[in-house]
């Protein structure tokens, strides 16, 4: 994203090469934990309807499903190069350990199926396609769970975005008008899961201190 662009501003900049790339960083590079995907793919899907890209949806679905799936297989690659010298590494401005160790115990906690699951969780769909490198999980496995995840979350939410859009159309709601408050509904929604475990974080924190 490019500092002072808001959603609607970089989509309409970027078109859907940017999006795809974005979507590409966030699924598999080490810069991509601070990307705004989910809100991206969303505003995406319903600024397609309004026009402002000019591609069918489908075909816009059928690229960033792909950006999805290259950038998760490129993590995974990544993983299992570097190995656990990553949990060596210092921190810095794009790079914060405690986010990969977060990364690492929801891994732990739900084995193979995180591919899936941290499509949905901001600091874990960075990290867990490198980590199933560093636990060099099998191959074809990983890429059976990367397809799953890809189409429930590139697909899924830029097909919702859409189809929201064309509800919100047919029951005469004037999109242009509430565009803006439309798309701060969209981030506030896209922010929940991520303010759900912080607060699981800081319970869990304080349950360890309190027993200790």
């Amino acid at each position: 994203m490019i500092p002072g662009m808001d959603l609607i501003e970089f989509i309409s900049w970027a078109s859907l090469l940017g999006v795809a790339l974005v979507v590409f960083a966030e699924s598999g590079l080490l810069i991509g934990f601070f990307l705004p995907g989910d809100s991206l793919l969303l505003t995406t899907g319903l600024l397609v309807n309004r026009g402002v890209i000019d591609y069918s949806i489908h075909v816009v679905v059928l690229v960033l499903f792909i950006a999805a799936v290259l950038g998760d297989n490129t993590g995974y690659w990544f993983g299992k190069k570097v190995g656990r010298s990553l949990f060596k590494r210092q921190d810095s401005v794009i790079f914060h350990k405690a986010n990969l160790m977060k990364a690492e115990k929801f891994y732990e906690k739900h084995g193979n199926k995180t591919i899936v699951l941290a499509r949905f969780v901001p600091f874990a769909r960075t990290f867990a396609p490198i980590l199933a490198g560093i636990s060099h999980m099998h191959y074809k496995t990983f890429v059976t769970y990367n397809i799953v995840g890809a189409l429930l979350w590139a697909a899924g939410l830029t097909y919702l975005g859409y189809y929201a859009g064309a509800w919100l159309e047919s029951q005469g709601i004037d999109i242009d008008k509430y565009l803006l408050l439309i798309i701060a509904g969209v981030v506030a929604i896209s922010l929940l899961p991520a303010i759900y475990h912080v607060i699981k974080d800081r319970q869990m924190h304080k349950k360890s201190s309190s027993s200790q």
